[in-house]
């Protein structure tokens, strides 16, 4: 990964603090198609797509500040973005193995 220092996200204090935070989801967009590690953590499935809902308010935030829309306009169109890829029903998971190490083989 080559992103710059400046540009990497950073594990929030809050969490940092706390012994039983759990990270679920690591995202990036790579080659043109989005690549994610993900650990399915919720006994209830229900509870991930709540964190994705925050997800997509928290992001709304950010094109907000850092890009001047309007939060509920950058809420409506990330929205619409999941509902049309969860209609065109082409999302394939792909796996890559990895050894107990947790380096991809």
């Amino acid at each position: 990964m080559s992103e710059r220092e400046e540009h990497q996200l950073k594990t929030p204090d809050s969490v940092a603090a706390d012994a039983e935070a759990i990270e679920i989801l690591r995202m990036w967009w790579s080659n043109k198609e989005p690549v994610m590690s993900i650990k399915p953590a919720f006994s209830d499935p229900a509870m991930f797509g709540r964190m994705l809902a925050y997800a997509a308010n928290h992001m709304a935030h950010g094109y907000s500040v850092r890009h001047g829309m309007d939060q509920r306009t950058a809420y409506n169109q990330i929205l619409s973005g999941l509902s049309d890829a969860i209609k065109a029903q082409n999302i394939q998971t792909v796996t890559e193995q990895s050894d107990p190490s947790g380096s991809v083989q």
